[in-house]
């Protein structure tokens, strides 16, 4: 049977449709622009970034437009996590990651940068855990698991996809209102400052962090947890 072939110029048309139909990494379209996003990665630098009590970036780079955690230190002490170089309130917060096998990380917000009165990111910023589900060495809580709001709330469903896909996050607070959302679903809904949320502070993991989850205001923060991960399209949008 004789095989159709394309001539040259309706091949270079599909091609080029085919491009104009996958979205350029860490950028923003005219419709974004108009809604009042930002970008806080530009794909080339870790400008608008620093580390946690610093003034630069440390164990972290830049690579095919992707924010890679490299992975050499943990969580405690020499942590290498980083933070925006802004604060925010009420905000709509995008995140493409991708996890290393066995890997740990986090997003945090309404981080309060003090070195002296709070060492760590997660002395006061909650948390959206990133967490290998399936190869983690240990046995994961189902507040581990990524998604759920860590130590304090399970995600609702298991969202996350195989090792080496890139996952979508959505972040919303507003007013005290907090979404998580883990590739098109939203896997935990809670209120800051409830009676039911003070319990949840009081009795569980956080009990000896006076200052966990009290600001109204504060950074975003990536973790380093001594895993690799990759980040990508880092996309913010005040409310």
């Amino acid at each position: 049977m004789m095989k159709a072939h394309l001539s040259f110029p309706i091949l270079f048309l599909v091609l080029l449709l085919a491009g104009a139909c996958t979205p350029k990494l860490n950028t923003l379209n005219s419709a974004e622009q108009k809604q009042g996003w930002k970008l806080l990665f530009d794909g080339k630098t870790t400008n608008g970034w620093h580390t946690y009590g610093a003034q630069t970036t440390r164990g972290w780079e830049v690579k095919k437009g992707e924010l890679i955690a490299l992975g050499q230190a943990g969580h405690e002490g020499t942590a290498n996590d980083i933070v925006t170089d802004g604060e925010y309130e009420n905000f709509e917060l995008l995140v493409e990651w991708k996890m290393s096998v066995g890997g740990n990380s986090g997003i945090f917000f309404n981080v309060v940068e003090d070195p002296k009165k709070y060492p760590t990111v997660y002395a006061t910023g909650p948390e959206y855990q990133l967490i290998d589900d399936i190869g983690f060495p240990q046995k994961l809580e189902n507040w581990q698991k990524s998604g759920a709001n860590y130590a304090m709330h399970p995600p609702a469903r298991a969202m996350a996809k195989p090792i080496g896909e890139f996952n979508s996050t959505r972040i919303v607070v507003n007013k005290g209102h907090v979404e998580h959302w883990l590739n098109g679903v939203k896997v935990v809904d809670y209120q800051l400052w409830t009676r039911d949320w003070e319990s949840l502070v009081t009795t569980g993991k956080w009990k000896e962090f006076p200052g966990y989850g009290r600001a109204k205001r504060g950074r975003i923060g990536l973790q380093d947890h001594g895993n690799q991960i990759w980040f990508r399209n880092i996309k913010i949008r005040e409310l």
